[in-house]
């Protein structure tokens, strides 16, 4: 029996450009209330196909379907929502791996490249002295730096930052969809 709560149906705007992941439940639901249309995928076919038609389809052998006390329902692997024609925009979450992306692995001290566990997340304004933890008071500090420099401020310690860290960009979110299921269908919208 399929997973029901996991994303393995792969979310596409009206225009057909992958936004999002979800659920079968959630795919069901949309699809229930013409919200959605499911993409009926055979080879190089794709055809929409509205719920009242999408309930009378027949079981192929790779599909995965539910059971309800009367139907068996092919559950769909992408749908294409209505109405919804934007592309959202997502900031990466703060966080130390988060800081690492932004600074490209270089500490913004040294200019030099790091290797995995060679730095971690400096504080310009040291907490102690009232700095908040945020993307525009932190950066990627060689471990060896940053303890040097310790609750001092960068010029206190004789360091120069690189540039002024600020929040990265806000970027669409569909850069960030993989199909971790390898789902062969969605590889016409998103690549192995």
């Amino acid at each position: 029996m399929p997973d029901l709560n996991q994303p393995t149906v792969l979310v596409l705007n009206k225009h057909w450009i992958p936004i999002n992941t979800q659920s079968p439940v959630q795919a069901i639901g949309q699809l229930s209330t013409d919200a959605s249309t499911a993409l009926d995928i055979d080879g190089d076919s794709m055809i929409p196909i509205k719920w009242e038609d999408w309930i009378k389809l027949p079981i192929r052998p790779q599909d995965l379907s539910i059971h309800t006390v009367s139907l068996e329902i092919r559950i769909p692997t992408v749908i294409v929502l209505s109405s919804y024609a934007k592309i959202p925009r997502a900031r990466r979450r703060f966080s130390t791996d988060g800081i690492w992306h932004r600074d490209g692995g270089v500490c913004q001290y040294t200019g030099r490249k790091l290797k995995p566990g060679e730095g971690n997340r400096d504080h310009i304004i040291p907490r102690s002295r009232g700095g908040a933890t945020s993307w525009e008071n932190c950066v990627l500090a060689d471990k060896r730096i940053n303890a040097l420099k310790g609750d001092r401020l960068p010029e206190e310690a004789g360091l120069k930052l690189i540039r002024k860290p600020t929040a990265p960009p806000e970027l669409p979110v569909n850069l960030g969809i993989r199909n971790r299921f390898g789902i062969p269908d969605w590889e016409k919208f998103i690549g192995a």
